[in-house]
């Protein structure tokens, strides 16, 4: 077993990634601390692991809120003595997912981005690093994104947040490693949660936007051609890699994950794109 008896607290738990690698890291013999902004989700998943034969316990927890990541180490510390593993994955879209234009991008929006996506990954290494320090060891884990590589036209405040994720990572590698402690990040391009563009309290799916759909791998919007779409699974896996002592030499690495090829290309628009500005519009006639 990968994870077998480390301590992991995973923030955005209550779905999408969160939630499929709760499941994955106990199914690997990890203690879990399913956290969430909901926390109905939190006790869902919670119970979804222990009754799969996982250990894990939860508590409601906002990544904006530095007590709140803090009572959620302490309750890792006082259930299982230890944290080897902080998971910073919470993380939104553009508030209401729509492509907003710069010109129309309110202060309000890109804090309220920045709040979750950058500090709170913050915040979530600030509340782990003195327990792992004591330790002599740990490993800090972060969801990125492939917009950390790339940009997304009129996705402004996520992809800043998410380039200034794979900065942080950097600086805390260095910082940190003297202490044994890693610090790593996934960026994953496909395969990503259908609930990161849904209101807090909808149903989770559990699926990727890919599944949601008929899978054409013709017309897939990515160089590798497979029979099957990319999954929550696929990410998780790789941050099952991250989080394991199968990377035990890795710190500092901001991975793209499920991409597909896509990240080899110039660019990651789609392929209406082409031959557009770049962003899905025709150029005009001169």
């Amino acid at each position: 077993m990968r994870m077998l008896d480390k301590v992991v607290v995973i923030t955005g738990a209550g779905s999408g990634l969160g939630r499929e690698a709760a499941l994955l890291f106990a199914a690997e013999g990890a203690r879990v601390v399913v956290t969430d902004l909901s926390a109905k989700r939190s006790e869902k998943v919670a119970g979804e692991v222990t009754e799969a034969g996982g250990q894990a316990v939860w508590r409601g927890a906002d990544v904006r809120v530095e007590g709140d990541m803090q009572a959620a180490v302490k309750l890792a510390v006082d259930t299982w003595g230890r944290l080897d593993v902080m998971f910073a994955n919470a993380g939104i879209g553009e508030i209401g997912f729509g492509a907003v234009a710069f010109e129309d991008l309110t202060l309000e929006n890109w804090n309220a981005v920045q709040a979750t996506n950058l500090t709170g990954v913050f915040l979530a290494a600030k509340a782990a690093v003195p327990v792992m320090k004591a330790q002599g060891s740990g490993n800090i884990v972060v969801t990125s994104s492939a917009s950390s590589y790339a940009a997304y036209p009129h996705f402004i405040s996520y992809t800043a947040s998410k380039h200034g994720v794979n900065g942080l990572v950097k600086v805390l590698s260095l910082e940190l490693g003297r202490y044994g402690i890693r610090v790593n990040a996934l960026c994953p391009t496909h395969g990503m949660s259908v609930n990161l563009a849904m209101p807090p309290d909808a149903e989770v799916l559990g699926k990727s936007y890919e599944e949601m759909g008929p899978w054409d791998k013709g017309a897939a919007a990515m160089p590798l051609r497979l029979d099957r779409p990319p999954t929550l699974r696929d990410n998780a896996n790789v941050a099952l890699f991250l989080a394991s002592d199968d990377s035990a030499y890795m710190s500092g690495v901001c991975l793209p994950a499920t991409d597909g090829g896509t990240l080899s290309r110039v660019a990651i628009i789609f392929p209406e794109d082409v031959g557009g500005d770049g962003l899905g519009a025709p150029v005009p006639a001169s």
